[in-house]
């Protein structure tokens, strides 16, 4: 174990418990469910930047991405910039209207808006059994990323880096609650674009800058430096799936719709706009031009996701390598307190108190159920990742793919389409979550394309042929008014 290079992580974790805890007394003076949820609605506009990006990069951003675009050269540095509008797609295309319809009536969870446009316990059961099993997923990857990143570096075993890692995001989520969560979130967010700005910096110099490292690309491969990449992998079909799976389809992602349903006021939101864009251009370039001009260092790994932690060790000092260890485990412990608190949220708005309204007003009741439910799931998460499936990248896929194939347009239509209803709804969840689970389970690709193209437009056609055989809610009056 190098001391040098785990001084600053241990250092990073504490400040994290730092802001949990005045997260948790914070919370304890105001003592409400929606305080825990979604911090009473008082996020501003930077820290809704920080938390609505930091939550969509996840550990892929900092390890499979640059390793892409190792293998593949600089044409995958321009597909990683595909993702630049999901920020303004996520706040612009749904944020506004899920702040007002949250404000109307009175939402903590993205069902509950859900049931309040559609009138319709049966699509809010199905929404929220769909959400946990797809979030159970996308957590147990992130938590075997942290776990394996935290091996390579310390020399501990798996089990006691998984233990350490899963502890520490379930401690902190448990009672930081989305106070917690968000300050978290912007404090992680600094440390990814300090970690990102080191790491860049580091190879350009090591490689003798751009302008060698693109001339010595160019001598190992010249599609290194063209447009369709090493093996013209990137082609149109490709490129379009990419992009609507990583970029248009987050527009259905659950955990970036409650962001906004926890934001200030309208302002919030543009600013976190323009912010966020910012960012995660900011984060994606950095992170994929590291990947590839990394191979003008290391043209010999068999592995190309290992060019991020082999360049960190070969090019920086320990303890600053160490700084920059802690960037993508702030990706993955960002991405996991969102998700776990959604989890959480599903659990105790949309099922416990469907089944048992009574419950509303007992406040302290319900503060105490919803940390203990976010502590359960969080050792459920443990379990799940003690001994992780070979296919696990498939899961991560899976899940996500999954969430955009049910959410996306009973989510779209609700806020947009007055005539929209349940029937409409829920036939899209089925079917469009049936069709992509089937597809990549049977590792289809009709026509080229990620089974997400297919299995979108299908939800859609579900929706819209399913949409006339039914009864339209009494609360299909969306005001444009904050």
């Amino acid at each position: 174990m190098c001391i040098d290079m785990m001084l600053p992580l241990i250092t990073y974790l504490s400040l994290v418990f730092a802001f949990t805890f005045y997260a948790y007394f914070s919370r304890v003076k105001n003592g409400c469910l929606q305080d825990y949820f979604i911090g009473n609605r008082s996020m501003g506009g930077f820290l809704l930047a920080m938390t609505i990006t930091t939550t969509y990069i996840s550990a892929s951003s900092f390890i499979g991405g640059p390793g892409a675009a190792y293998k593949y050269g600089l044409g995958w540095v321009l597909l990683s910039l595909l993702q630049l509008p999901a920020i303004w797609l996520s706040l612009g295309v749904i944020g506004k209207k899920v702040a007002i319809l949250a404000r109307r009536y009175h939402a903590i969870t993205l069902n509950d808006i859900l049931l309040a446009r559609f009138e319709s316990p049966l699509l809010v059961w199905l929404a929220s059994i769909s959400l946990l099993i797809a979030f159970i997923g996308a957590m147990t990857v992130q938590f075997v990323g942290g776990a394996r990143l935290l091996e390579t570096v310390s020399g501990i075993s798996y089990d006691i880096n998984l233990l350490i890692f899963g502890i520490s995001i379930v401690l902190y989520t448990t009672f930081g609650g989305f106070r917690g969560s968000v300050l978290n979130d912007a404090f992680q967010g600094i440390v990814m674009l300090l970690g990102t700005g080191i790491l860049l910096i580091a190879v350009i110099y090591a490689s003798g800058g751009i302008s060698a490292a693109v001339t010595t690309l160019h001598n190992i491969d010249p599609a290194l430096v063209s447009p369709t990449g090493a093996d013209n992998v990137l082609s149109p079909k490709f490129v379009t799936s990419f992009w609507i799976l990583v970029c248009f389809g987050v527009i259905g992602l659950p955990h970036t719709a409650i962001r906004c349903i926890s934001c200030r006021d309208s302002k919030s939101i543009h600013v976190g706009t323009i912010l966020g864009t910012i960012l995660i251009g900011v984060l994606m370039l950095g992170m994929h031009l590291a990947g590839a001009l990394g191979r003008a260092i290391l043209p010999g790994l068999t592995v190309p996701d290992l060019v991020v932690p082999t360049l960190m060790v070969k090019l920086l000092p320990p303890f600053v390598a160490g700084i920059f260890l802690a960037a993508p485990l702030a990706a993955i412990m960002s991405t996991i307190n969102a998700q776990l608190l959604q989890s959480s949220a599903t659990i105790m708005k949309d099922l416990y108190l469907s089944l048992h309204p009574q419950q509303t007003n007992n406040e302290c009741r319900l503060r105490y159920l919803s940390s203990l439910v976010t502590f359960a799931l969080g050792l459920l998460l443990l379990l799940t990742s003690w001994h992780p499936p070979e296919m696990i990248i498939w899961l991560n896929l899976l899940a996500f793919g999954g969430m955009e194939s049910v959410f996306m347009w009973p989510l779209v239509f609700g806020l947009y389409w007055k005539r929209a209803n349940s029937t409409g709804a829920w036939s899209s969840m089925v079917v469009g979550g049936t069709s992509y689970t089937l597809m990549v389970g049977m590792d289809l690709q009709p026509g080229g394309f990620h089974p997400v193209v297919l299995a979108l437009t299908i939800s859609l056609l579900a929706f819209l042929i399913a949409n006339p055989f039914g009864r339209i809610a009494v609360s299909n009056r969306i005001t444009n008014k904050f």
